[in-house]
């Protein structure tokens, strides 16, 4: 019966808010974590504000990052702000809890010219290499999630006109410029190796495997790592580095943070504010060792 009403809630969550699945996957997770913690306790629906509590301070003795531990409250504070809404229960066990304070990690991004180096690896006269060679300028000309990138369709490109359209978090549509480089090399992928991978096979994704089927974020975490392992960047890897990159540069070069915000799909501006503090610290790196008086 509770998981019953965990059901009901990420139902909620898909039907009414429109989340995605990853998204709802990480709720899951969390409400999933209470639920065992309170097992010896009470129920998920009988908890009282002490236990809520108790299972933050157990998630902080744990090791997990204040960030992991205040999204794990978001989570927790949705699903019975929601039991409240459908008159569940009466008292809302979260009413007065506030976050813990996020001590935010700058993301790791790539120079200017770590970047070039990486994107002129793959080897354009292979198949794949001609194919990882449009991946990687496209996720750098537009900053899009690993998710977005590999879930792209041949109706989201608009070549002509130099953009493309995606679908973000929650569904949410936006169109991103795509620099000419990044279009010249999904033409030329589109010409000269799609068509070899697909082996006769139909698809309407952009990217495909080597077996003409879809890739997926692994497969995509692989290419890349390969790649930066060659230039002796694994260990400043990860799955978001272009995506990163992409928005440190921008704000570099003198974009406003506004348009930054809406080319990365974020909500709230807020998220988009982490990458000045790498402006900023990079400022202060330069100002460190060139200044005189420093």
């Amino acid at each position: 019966m509770i998981m019953d009403y965990i059901k009901l809630f990420l139902d909620y969550l898909s039907i009414e808010k429109g989340l995605s699945q990853n998204t709802i996957q990480s709720y899951k997770r969390d409400l999933e974590k209470l639920q065992i913690f309170l097992r010896k306790k009470c129920s998920i629906i009988k908890a009282k504000e002490k236990d809520i509590v108790e299972f933050i301070q157990y998630l902080g003795k744990s090791n997990l990052s204040s960030r992991s531990i205040a999204r794990c409250l978001s989570a927790i504070k949705s699903f019975y702000k929601f039991l409240i809404l459908e008159g569940i229960i009466k008292i809302n066990p979260t009413l007065n809890l506030s976050s813990p304070k996020i001590w935010l990690t700058l993301p790791r991004y790539l120079t200017f010219e770590e970047v070039e180096k990486l994107l002129t690896l793959p080897d354009e006269s292979d198949e794949l290499g001609l194919r990882d060679k449009a991946m990687l300028e496209t996720m750098y000309a537009t900053g899009l999630r690993v998710s977005e990138l590999i879930s792209l369709k041949l109706n989201n490109l608009n070549l002509e006109n130099g953009y493309i359209k995606c679908a973000g978090k929650g569904g949410k549509e936006r169109i991103i410029p795509l620099g000419k480089i990044a279009n010249q090399k999904i033409r030329d992928y589109l010409k000269f190796s799609r068509p070899k991978l697909l082996k006769r096979k139909k698809s309407e994704l952009l990217f495909i495997n080597y077996r003409g089927e879809s890739l997926t974020r692994q497969g995509f975490w692989k290419i890349i790592k390969n790649y930066a392992y060659r230039i002796g960047l694994k260990s400043k890897i990860t799955p978001h580095i272009l995506r990163h990159s992409f928005a440190t540069h921008l704000l570099e070069k003198g974009a406003d943070l506004r348009s930054v915000q809406l080319m990365l799909g974020h909500s709230q501006i807020t998220t988009t504010q982490i990458y000045t503090h790498i402006t900023r610290e990079r400022l202060k790196k330069l100002y460190d060792k060139y200044h005189p008086r420093a």
